[in-house]
Formats: C-alpha cells, structure tokens, sequence
C-alpha cells in the first residue's frame, strides 16, 4: 500500500521510505524519532520529515511517552503511534486475504484447522515470550515488554486486587474479530507465560478500544503464615 503526502509531490522513493517508516511503527508499536532512524537507518533530518507529513497526514499521531526515563538534560523524547485512520489504510489489504484464509480453511475442515492454526501461533509466541522473559524477575512487566517488541504497545496498569496487562495496539485486530480462537489462544499463552490464571477483560477485535487482561495478585496462604509463626 502507498500513502499520500499532505504536502506536494514526492518521488517514489519517498514514498516507499514513508511507507516503511509507518509499518516499522506499525509492526513495532510506539517509536521514538531516533529509534525509528536507527532502525531505518536515515538521518534525524530525514526521518523528522518524513514523520512531519505522515502526521500531517493523520497516519501517525506524536505523544508523550507513556513512562519518561530522562538521560541527561531535557525533555524525554515524544513517541509516534499509528493512528485508527492509519491502522486501518495498512492492515486492511492484508486482513482481508488473512481472513479469506480462515475462512476458506473453517469450510474445509469445520473449525479444526483454525483452532490448530491459532494454538500453533500462540505456541510459537510463547517459545518467544519464554526467552525473552527468562532473565526478568517481575514477570509481568517482562510480558508487556515482550508484547511491546512483538507490535502490541503494552504497559502495566496496578489494581487493588492485581495487575492488568493492555495492549494498546493489536496487530492482528480485524483478523481476530471474526476468528475468537486467536484471542482465545493468546490469553492461554500469557497463563502459561505467566504461570498464573489471567482472565481477558477486554479486546480490541470485540470493538474495545485497549486489549485488557487482567492477573489477579497472588495471595499468601493464612495456614502457611500460621505455620512459620509458630516455628519462629
């Protein structure tokens, strides 16, 4: 897919950087000038123009970042999310032949070849997720960083009674809004991850604006308390 300018005309080969540099957020989640630069490998220059246009375009929309860790002097870097309007210009010519997909797979085989399709997703996130959380002690936190790298721009909410795990972004949304088994699969994958139970509160697909899942706390049993004091 190409996007327009909202500013004169430009050569393919601005186009096709623009291009990339929307689906690298896209892909990516929430980025940063300079990591999109890094990324892309252009210039500060070049990458501040090109994220000026798609801004002025309403593809991508500049935000505070979500938690600021200043280095040094000055103002934390804003981040770039795709907006709705630029979510759906990109994902849609590629949902549209993923759902064909399933669609064509759930006649042929009642259902079974979209629930192994979806478990077998999810079992190759959580073989992801396992690595890269390994070295991490607060697990929770390590899952939203995880899902955060994988396009999901996740972050941790605190609760009275737990943690609540949102995805501010879902990449596969308009898939899974026909096809529930993929989200289904997903929320098994974060329990094992996590090896705690989670409950799906919320999804984008379902026409939520935040994919939220909530962990409860964990709780110390009273009889073990018990027990250490009268060891103590």
């Amino acid at each position: 897919m190409k996007i327009g300018a909202a500013q004169g005309a430009h050569t393919g080969e601005d186009l096709r950087t623009r291009d990339a540099v929307a689906r690298s957020i896209l892909e990516n989640g929430p980025s940063t000038a300079v990591a999109l630069g890094e990324r892309l490998s252009l210039t500060p220059a070049g990458i501040r123009r090109h994220l000026d246009l798609l801004v002025a375009d309403a593809i991508l929309e500049a935000k505070e970042p979500r938690t600021a860790i200043v280095r040094g002097r000055g103002r934390p870097s804003k981040v770039f999310v795709m907006t709705d309007f630029g979510r759906q210009k990109f994902e849609h010519s590629y949902d549209d032949l993923a759902v064909a997909a399933l669609k064509f797979m759930s006649a042929q085989s009642g259902g079974a070849l979209v629930t192994a399709f979806a478990e077998s997703r999810a079992q190759d996130m959580e073989r992801k997720g396992l690595a890269a959380m390994a070295k991490r002690s607060n697990k929770n936190e390590a899952l939203a960083t995880f899902l955060t790298e994988q396009g999901y721009a996740a972050s941790v909410v605190t609760r009275t009674t737990g943690e609540e795990i949102c995805q501010h972004h879902c990449p596969i949304a308009h898939v899974a809004a026909e096809f529930p088994q993929l989200c289904e699969a997903e929320t098994e994958t974060f329990s094992r991850l996590l090896g705690t139970h989670v409950q799906r509160l919320a999804t984008i697909a379902h026409g939520d604006g935040v994919c939220t899942t909530f962990i409860p706390a964990i709780k110390t049993s009273t009889k073990t308390n018990a027990t250490r004091k009268v060891r103590a």
